[in-house]
């Protein structure tokens, strides 16, 4: 690893931590010697990165330090493109557009040299099967996970059943060829699965919902998990 790559991590996992840290933790996450890190720090604290804290106690990164301009290395580009390549392959419409949004906003402030690295990755996403047309607005959907606002649907099971409902909306679960919507349905008073595919209509409602009414979403994730991989094995 480039010394700069290093150093630009260095701020990344005090950044991202937000509490104090110690030097031999920093140093097994990056995989050098606990020396090396506090050479590192000494270097960034002489170039006014505003970190505090002193060796043997740990060091903390004053909120509000802004990183430098994106300096991705080649594992960082790898990943970037490998995420985007497969939201090209499995997102939809608005989606894709703005994964080939991203492309080119990080290509506009990276170094020549990391652009050719973007240019040059080889990782190939497949493309999945044909998936069935999904009716309502995705953008809507995500919008309405982040507002935490509830859905009014109609949806259409796979035996043909048409139900009215108002959901929560938590996230949503993309498999090889379909996209679940998992949320809170009040009239079953309980976690669903929805296919996205089968909802008839969903219209945002001026009622909103609070994560923690739903500490239990985590748990139910789980169980969800725990019974797939189960199915499998048997």
């Amino acid at each position: 690893m480039r010394r700069a790559d290093r150093l630009f991590q260095v701020i990344q996992i005090l950044q991202s931590t937000g509490n104090v840290i110690t030097a031999a933790m920093i140093a097994d996450e990056l995989e050098v010697s606990t020396r090396t890190i506090y050479r590192d720090i000494q270097d960034l604290m002489a170039n006014r990165v505003p970190i505090r804290g002193e060796a043997g106690t740990g060091y903390i990164l004053d909120k509000g330090y802004d990183l430098p301009p994106l300096m991705f290395n080649e594992e960082e580009i790898d990943a970037v493109m490998l995420g985007v390549h497969w939201v090209l392959s499995n997102g939809d419409p608005d989606i894709q557009r703005a994964a080939r949004d991203v492309l080119g906003k990080i290509r506009s402030v990276l170094p020549k040299d990391r652009q050719e690295l973007m240019q040059s990755a080889r990782q190939v996403v497949p493309q999945p099967p044909q998936q069935a047309p999904i009716q309502i607005s995705m953008p809507m959907i995500r919008r309405s996970i982040r507002e935490r606002r509830k859905l009014e649907v109609v949806y259409r099971s796979l035996s043909g059943d048409i139900s009215q409902r108002v959901i929560c909306p938590m996230i949503v679960v993309f498999f090889q060829n379909i996209q679940l919507l998992v949320g809170w349905c009040e009239l079953r008073r309980d976690y669903r699965n929805f296919r996205m595919d089968c909802f008839q209509q969903a219209v945002p409602l001026d009622r909103f919902f609070s994560r923690s009414d739903f500490e239990s979403l985590d748990s139910y994730l789980k169980r969800s998990k725990e019974s797939q991989q189960s199915e499998k094995s048997g």
